[in-house]
């Protein structure tokens, strides 16, 4: 009773009360309040959920005992360890391929297609198999993991790329890349530097290059495979020359008479030597073990990508329960191949699908087809550069060509970014139904997974894709020297300027530049890298292999770079003044402005280029003694500041300057794409120049940039 007494004090009802309340409620009370109920259980449901980072974001890295600011992933299991793979049963490229035939129970491993075709598809055992003739057949001709061991591919992204490459890890030969960009004379130094004796090519013109590079006495290549149909001059033209032209369809036949047990590889062993193209000099052959690549790839699965997979299961016909699975890649997976395969960035991922048993789609070989190509394979997993990055970027807002569109894009954009900052990645929030469809379908509309390298991507850019894209997307940074990567943007941590902690298969420190006044004491210097992803050095150049490896085995990347806070890295500056483009190509710009300086017009010029812009400009200073008489022979007349405000002189100049530069051999993406005159001479007076009359590129690139941001606002136009 005294229970009953406060409950009515209360003015709550007791049990037969509250039964008596609610039979009197009406039928649509009742289903109000049972809608209701429904709704907020499916609201808590599928709210965006936050993807759980690995580790505190306030913290990525920690730094290492011993005085150096060396610094390690906080993944790390052990301080002292470093990773140096992921699963035990795939610690080389050839156990990858075969871990990804069990994983996936000999699924479609490599697909390929013609214009306007479906995706045809090579089963993982049907790889292997083919793997296996086309290594018999280089056997059977010679070769051997003891002697004869550096077999060249030159060829674009198609599965007999990774066949082929497959083949040598399968009777521990190395895959030596050959690449278009690298030109004639590079490519003959390559093949003379490795004494390849066998190139596998795609097309009859890559072939003729090969021939090209090898008249006169000593060259070493014997035999191309053609992957493609070849006329009879071209297989006369290689009898001259003493190389026989073989169809891959030809080779197989010859490995398929002649079966030669594997010769698996061991950890250790070489893998590939991949062919810098550098900016001054030969290239530069960086030898990278299995090892190197496998622990590459491993952290990669540590550290990268875990996706949070919604379930939603019935639960008394009305509430529904959420299931939350943390998992990596699987054999559902698809990528989708454009990138160089002559390029670590690419293999390394192709590594990560492989082990999974995942399957790997190849473009048609014409970039202008990729969209097509995405929207036909519908990739879940697609990695790119900056330059794709900014089209994507520049097409969207394109499209946004009206006030109201570019409000509605923009405020779209503020909506998903709130999300971004609060760790959720979607792509089914209100805003993708309504603007975002669009652009991911424009990539299939299955992308879960994308990984940005090779050159640094504007953090305005990344964050907007990173929203209108709705995928995870991580930023890496490294070099050919570190298998691809050394350091990469963490699960959950979606802010953009940096590059993200180091990996776990690396410790990266940074060494005092005092001449450009960076410190490590003050978190900042020249990155250096160690750890098992590091190369063993460049093939048969041990001076050059001295200079980027010290004595204690840290790699000197030549890139300045900044601890934050959170312990992330930035990068900042280079040492040398070499920089990327947003292509990924190299640049050495004082070997371009020696060229261009051989213009008569021409008293000084500057190169500049960017890592977010794909192309170079110039800052010129006319002779003002030449000038007058070179510009009265081309027909314009005036004083000396009449003719550096002329367009049309101007124009002569950039014509002049170009023509030089196609004959000095520079290739397309080191010519300046336009340039701004500049009247008054570079001087140690007026800071540009040093005393001993270098430039000052830093004062420079300051004192100009007004006229370098309009020279890149008119070529964007």
């Amino acid at each position: 009773m005294q229970a009953q007494e406060v409950l009515r004090q209360l003015r709550i009802p007791e049990l037969e009360d509250v039964r008596q309340y609610v039979r009197g409620f009406p039928t649509n009370a009742l289903m109000g309040i049972g809608a209701f109920a429904a709704i907020t259980t499916y609201w808590f449901a599928t709210r965006p959920k936050a993807l759980k980072p690995p580790c505190d974001l306030g913290l990525q890295s920690v730094e290492i005992p011993g005085g150096e600011y060396a610094r390690r992933s906080v993944l790390n299991d052990n301080n002292d360890d470093y990773m140096t793979h992921y699963y035990s049963d795939a610690r080389t490229l050839y156990e990858v391929f075969q871990r990804g035939l069990r994983v996936s129970n000999n699924g479609p491993c490599l697909g390929s297609r013609k214009p306007n075709q479906p995706y045809e598809w090579q089963s993982y055992q049907e790889v292997i198999d083919r793997a296996e003739t086309i290594g018999s057949a280089l056997l059977h001709r010679g070769h051997s993991n003891t002697g004869d061991k550096f077999i060249g591919i030159f060829s674009q992204n198609r599965p007999e790329w990774t066949i082929s490459e497959l083949a040598c890890y399968t009777y521990s030969l190395v895959v030596v890349p050959l690449y278009d960009t690298l030109g004639t004379e590079s490519i003959g130094y390559i093949l003379d530097r490795a004494a390849i004796s066998t190139v596998i090519c795609d097309v009859p013109e890559k072939a003729r290059m090969i021939l090209d590079c090898v008249k006169g006495e000593g060259k070493t290549v014997k035999t191309i495979v053609l992957m493609e149909a070849f006329d009879s001059e071209l297989e006369t033209r290689g009898q001259e020359n003493g190389v026989a032209i073989i169809s891959l369809k030809q080779f197989e036949a010859i490995g398929k008479a002649n079966p030669q047990k594997p010769v698996l590889p061991k950890t250790n062993d070489l893998a590939i030597v991949c062919f810098t193209s550098g900016t001054t000099g030969d290239p530069k052959g960086a030898m990278l073990t299995h090892q190197n690549i496998i622990s590459n790839t491993a952290v990669t699965l540590k550290a990268g990508p875990k996706d949070v997979l919604i379930s939603f299961l019935p639960l008394a016909h009305m509430f529904e329960r959420v299931v939350e699975v943390h998992c990596m890649l699987s054999f559902r997976d698809i990528h989708i191949s454009f990138l160089p395969l002559a390029h670590m960035f690419e293999r390394v991922v192709q590594g990560v699908v492989l082990i999974h048993g995942a399957r790997i789609g190849y473009f048609q070989g014409d970039i202008r087809l990729l969209m097509d190509d995405l929207k036909t394979l519908q990739p879940t997993v697609f990695p790119v550069v900056p330059r794709l990055l900014n089209r994507m970027f520049d097409k969207v807002f394109s499209q946004a060509n009206t006030p109201m569109k570019r409000w509605m894009l923009d405020f779209a954009f503020r909506r998903k970014e709130s999300e971004l900052k609060n760790g959720v990645v979607r792509t089914d929030s209100m805003w993708d139904k309504l603007i975002f469809k669009k652009v991911q379908a424009s990539l299939g509309g299955h992308v879960r997974l994308m990984i940005t390298g090779a050159a640094p991507v504007s953090p305005t850019i990344l964050t907007f894709l990173r929203a209108a894209l709705g995928c995870q997307f991580y930023e890496g940074y490294g070099q050919t020297e570190c298998t691809a990567g050394c350091s990469m943007s963490m699960p959950g941590d979606w802010s953009a300027g940096h590059v993200g902690p180091p990996l776990p298969c690396n410790a990266i420190k940074l060494v005092d530049v005092a001449e450009m006044n960076y410190l490590a004491a003050n978190g900042e210097g020249e990155v250096c890298v160690k750890g098992p992803n590091v190369f063993l050095g460049y093939l048969k150049d041990p001076d050059r292999t001295a200079e980027a490896i010290d004595k204690d085995g840290w790699l000197h990347t030549g890139d300045i770079g900044k601890w934050l806070p959170n312990g992330t890295l930035k990068i900042v500056d280079r040492k040398k003044h070499i920089f990327k483009l947003a292509q990924g190509e190299y640049i050495a710009p004082e070997k371009i402005e020696t060229v261009y300086n051989r213009s008569d017009p021409v008293a000084q010029i500057f190169v500049h280029g960017e890592s977010l812009q794909a192309c170079l400009v110039g800052i010129v200073v006319p002779d003002p003694d030449f000038l007058p008489i070179w510009a009265q022979k081309k027909g314009f007349e005036g004083t000396y500041l009449d003719l550096c405000q002329n367009k049309d002189v101007k124009a002569a100049i950039l014509e002049d300057i170009l023509t030089l530069g196609k004959e000095a051999g520079l290739k397309s993406f080191e010519q300046v794409r336009d340039i701004a005159l500049h009247t008054e001479m570079f001087s140690v007076q007026n800071g540009l120049l040093t005393p001993t009359l270098k430039a000052k590129r830093t004062e420079l690139r300051n004192r100009f940039r007004e006229e370098i941001n309009e020279l890149y606002a008119k070529i964007k136009m």
